[in-house]
């Protein structure tokens, strides 16, 4: 349900992005040398975070058509025009809206889980399980990968962890007829989905191909979601264009997006495949699976954060009293730097902190490669009187300079600081509207039943 940890795969192009857009936006107007000179620069960046070189052409080539044209030129925000035109166009490359699991009105909905060798597919399994489980989709794992050391036994573990039952073919080593017997033990538990863990190899192989055929042929899935290691680049785009070309597939799932990469497997693999990326795995741990929303990860490439996912996340670890307290504040123009420090001690709570300061308006440049980037800013916040963080705006030199003493910091993070809540508050207060959501597809329980609840 919400796409959180996209991490800092995309950091480096991220940074090179903002340094171009922020070059145009200092044109007060735009001509088509500009243009092309920041689209250059774009397409470079781009290809050095390992995008496909025929993605890029194409998708340059899309927003210098849009960007020439008057919807730039005759702009009053001629560099933000730009920026929002690259937005949209990243949006419809990773694939315009989020794609989900189809489930069939009569159960069960079957899932065959392909990929090769290492890229992490049978503990994807085991996520997806997991989160049909939670969607009130019991689940039957199948454990079809009689080749590997240990995948069956891996599988087991996993399952019991999750107290979801696993299928092991009751004897036979034929992966054809593991698959096929799984169909009547799913029947017989009252399973509504069954995930099936295919075997892989090192390489894509006939061996391979033809067994996943039979497989296919076989039982019929209605899902086949290929398993990629996100971070083997062009590779995992390659070998996903290999398998949908032989066996056909319904969607992709990216593995280990929480890795030191690119990015370019994740904005090549739509376009080259013509399938959505549905999932992601952004960590090794059972809960580190998350949908994939190509509007938000487009938004977070481009620093503008990404609040929407930020919200879901939230929802599961604020309560209700707490949160409608928190959007008074907001409303009236209330909320402080001393309501700030609690929300940030809350926001704590919510995962590695590296992972969701890049989520909030205005806090996207912050490195925080350690824990203690939030105890810094608690210690700002700590040496300010209470009359100055009821009332930031009082807040001079002298004061400044009294605080960073105080903190031990310096007093451009405390101008850095005052900087980004001013930018927080502002942009909470609109989330915080009644209807706002609505403009994003958001539910109205998910803000609390149409009353414009931010959930912190």
């Amino acid at each position: 349900m919400k796409m959180f940890k996209l991490l800092f795969m995309f950091e480096n192009l991220t940074n090179k992005l903002e340094t171009i857009f922020k070059k145009l936006r200092g044109y007060g107007k735009l001509n088509e040398d500009n243009i092309k000179d920041a689209l250059r620069e774009v397409r470079i960046a781009l290809l050095e975070a390992d995008v496909n070189l025929n993605v890029v052409k194409e998708f340059i080539e899309k927003i210098k058509v849009r960007a020439v044209g008057q919807e730039v030129m005759s702009s009053l925000t001629p560099g933000q025009q730009v920026v929002k035109i690259v937005n949209e166009e990243l949006t419809t490359m990773l694939g315009g809206t989020n794609s989900s699991i189809a489930l069939v009105s009569k159960p069960p909905t079957i899932i065959m889980m392909v990929g090769l060798q290492g890229s992490g597919k049978t503990t994807t399994s085991a996520k997806l399980a997991r989160r049909l489980l939670k969607e009130g989709q019991l689940p039957l794992l199948v454990a079809a990968d009689v080749y590997r050391p240990a995948a069956i036994e891996q599988l087991n573990i996993l399952g019991k962890e999750l107290a979801i039952p696993v299928f092991n073919g009751n004897g036979t080593n034929n992966p054809v007829d593991i698959c096929k017997r799984s169909l009547a033990e799913a029947s017989e538990k009252g399973c509504r989905s069954i995930v099936i863990d295919t075997a892989g190899r090192l390489h894509i192989d006939e061996e391979l191909m033809q067994e996943l055929k039979n497989i296919k042929s076989e039982i019929k899935p209605h899902e086949i979601l290929f398993v990629a290691d996100a971070m083997t680049g062009q590779d995992a785009v390659n070998v996903a264009k290999t398998f949908n070309e032989h066996i056909g597939i319904d969607g992709i799932v990216l593995t280990k997006m929480d890795g030191d990469a690119r990015g370019g497997a994740a904005l090549s693999i739509r376009s080259v495949t013509g399938k959505p990326i549905k999932f992601i795995g952004i960590g090794e741990k059972l809960d580190q699976f998350e949908s994939f929303y190509p509007d938000r990860v487009a938004s977070r490439i481009l620093g503008m954060g990404d609040v929407l996912s930020l919200i879901e996340k939230a929802q599961d670890s604020f309560n209700q009293d707490a949160a409608q307290r928190m959007q008074k504040k907001l409303r009236e123009d209330s909320f402080t730097l001393e309501d700030f420090r609690d929300q940030l001690s809350q926001i704590r709570k919510l995962g590695p902190i590296e992972q969701i300061v890049s989520m909030i308006p205005g806090m996207g440049k912050v490195k925080v490669g350690e824990e203690n980037e939030l105890v810094r800013i608690a210690a700002i916040i700590d040496s300010m009187t209470k009359k100055e963080r009821n009332n930031h705006t009082i807040i001079n030199g002298s004061r400044k300079k009294r605080i960073a003493k105080g903190s031990g910091t310096e007093v451009w993070e405390i101008n850095r600081l005052l900087k980004q809540f001013v930018q927080m508050k502002k942009m909470m207060r609109q989330f915080s509207k009644p209807g706002f959501m609505k403009k994003f597809g958001m539910s109205n329980q998910l803000m609390g039943n149409g009353r414009g609840m931010f959930p912190f």
